[in-house]
């Protein structure tokens, strides 16, 4: 099937990393995933254009090797515990076996973005290759971490991210119920493309 994209292309998207604190009052950091876990006496240096100064790899990451699988275990953690009302399509998947085994096809050659509150991860958003240029979009948080604008700066640095790994278009499914995150996915400029299945797709044109 030939997927419909907008015409206009979306506006610039803030780079991870960045911290910000959400309606809470809690410090949450938004980092790629391949960067090291954030170490909660961690002191936050700022660059110029406010996100944190620190080494990387020009796309906001740390080493992958500087965590040494911790932060993939702590992913797994919070999807274990993952209410399972939250989830959706079955995913994520219920059992850990199902879980590890899903992370490792999402995260291998995906785009993805991680929440942090201090050494837990409470959000994990992802662009999953699909096709030349193409990506599908997911975007999960914990439970205990919704309602609170969490959700708002992991679309904000996942897509960042995209523009700068090149990806062109973001789609998604949603169901037609979930009023809160078509609104949410409209704000960052989705349109919908297709309302011919009991879910409606949306897309948007990242370059």
């Amino acid at each position: 099937m030939s997927r419909v994209y907008p015409d206009e292309v979306a506006r610039e998207f803030e780079r991870p990393p960045f911290t910000f604190t959400d309606d809470n009052g809690r410090e949450i950091a938004i980092r790629t995933y391949g960067g090291s876990v954030p170490d909660g006496n961690e002191r936050h240096e700022q660059g110029s254009n406010g996100d944190e100064a620190s080494e990387s790899d020009g796309e906001g990451r740390q080493p992958a090797e500087d965590n040494g699988g911790i932060e993939f275990e702590t992913l797994v953690e919070m999807y274990v515990a993952f209410d399972p009302a939250d989830r959706a399509q079955g995913i994520p998947p219920a059992r850990e076996s199902g879980i590890r085994e899903w992370l490792e096809t999402v995260l291998d050659g995906g785009c993805d973005v991680l929440a942090w509150h201090e050494n837990d991860c409470v959000g994990h958003a992802t662009l999953v290759p699909d096709g030349e240029n193409a990506y599908e979009l997911a975007i999960f948080v914990t439970s205990e971490y919704q309602r609170a604008g969490i959700g708002s700066q992991l679309m904000e640095g996942l897509l960042g991210h995209g523009q700068t790994r090149g990806a062109a278009g973001v789609w998604l499914t949603v169901e037609r119920w979930n009023d809160v995150a078509m609104a949410l996915y409209r704000k960052f400029g989705f349109e919908t493309s297709n309302t011919d299945s009991f879910e409606l797709e949306m897309s948007l044109r990242l370059q």
